[in-house]
């Protein structure tokens, strides 16, 4: 029987080569700087800070002087009174500046959306300006507003106190807002709220341009109020982007870094009554050079705004869709 003899398989040539390249690879080579950047920038950092976590290291004595301490950073967190102040004070800033800001952004939006049709790109560029305005401008701003011998908001207020009749329900004397425990808090609320209402407008501006208009006119034939339109069309066909509008505030607000640490200083204003849960992490690392703490730190507000994110999920989320059937 006569033997086989192997083929040697013919090369092809370079344009055909070059064009099964570009059919195979081409296309991850170019997708590849985003992985890469967000390998280094983005996995790494959290990796890290999750392995630094069960560390004691102080950063200023190099990589080698890390010693593993297994849970004690999460056990010295949460036996550390400081922190559940910390926490205390980021949920209610949080209430305070995240509810203002749907109270008034749905009334807002369904206004600009339904009567200011011509100037609706105007009024929505106004309302979301102080959203990408710096942040440094407008604690500034808002400090000086807030300021207890020359501030805005006290000579407008004791102006108010000599006016007949309504004089009493205004204080005669200047309120030194961010030096009073029970001032500090709503102070650092209002510059959040104003800085965010216009963006939550945007949203949900957009969630109601996505409203079918037959639906208001059939109402408006129907003999329904603007109120009632409001309330029976607009509320139940905006969940969807109110879930998520809410779910980027429960996010943010518990995050809050730049507004109290201007305004209230990185003491955290008086009894630190100001002090957030980030601003806390942040001495940590920076004044206490405890990096496995702050690290620490950081994983248990992870945990908790997973949780409250869970829940609004499960809260808001079957409202959503039984507002949709």
């Amino acid at each position: 029987m006569q033997a086989r003899i192997p083929t040697v398989p013919e090369r092809l040539p370079l344009r055909a080569r070059w064009d099964n390249f570009q059919r195979r690879y081409a296309p991850y080579i170019f997708i590849s700087p985003f992985f890469i950047l967000f390998a280094i920038f983005g996995l790494f950092p959290i990796v890290f800070s999750l392995y630094l976590s069960f560390h004691a290291w102080q950063p200023a004595s190099g990589l080698g002087s890390m010693t593993f301490v297994g849970w004690r950073n999460f056990t010295d967190n949460l036996t550390d009174p400081t922190f559940w102040q910390s926490l205390k004070n980021t949920g209610i800033i949080a209430l305070e500046s995240g509810i203002p800001q749907h109270l008034i952004a749905i009334p807002l939006a369904f206004a600009i959306n339904m009567s200011l049709k011509r100037v609706q790109g105007l009024v929505t560029a106004l309302y979301f300006l102080p959203y990408i305005t710096s942040v440094v401008a407008i604690a500034v701003i808002f400090v000086t507003i807030f300021s207890w011998q020359y501030g805005v908001l006290n000579v407008v207020l004791t102006s108010l106190h000599s006016l007949p009749l309504i004089g009493g329900l205004f204080p005669a004397e200047n309120i030194n807002w961010l030096g009073n425990r029970n001032f500090i808090q709503p102070a650092v609320a209002s510059v959040v709220v104003w800085r965010y209402v216009g963006w939550n407008v945007v949203l949900y501006l957009s969630g109601l341009q996505a409203i079918p208009r037959d639906l208001y006119e059939a109402a408006s034939v129907d003999g329904a109020s603007v109120w009632q339109q409001f309330r029976y069309i607009t509320l139940p066909l905006l969940r969807p982007i109110m879930f998520v509008a809410i779910t980027l505030t429960l996010i943010g607000n518990l995050q809050l870094f730049e507004e109290p640490y201007i305004i209230a200083g990185d003491s955290g204003g008086i009894g630190n009554m100001a002090l957030t849960t980030v601003m806390y992490m942040y001495r940590t690392y920076n004044f206490y050079s405890d990096a496995g703490l702050a690290a620490a730190m950081s994983w248990l507000l992870f945990i908790l705004i997973g949780a409250l994110t869970f829940l609004n999920n499960r809260i808001f989320g079957k409202s959503r869709l039984s507002g949709s059937d």
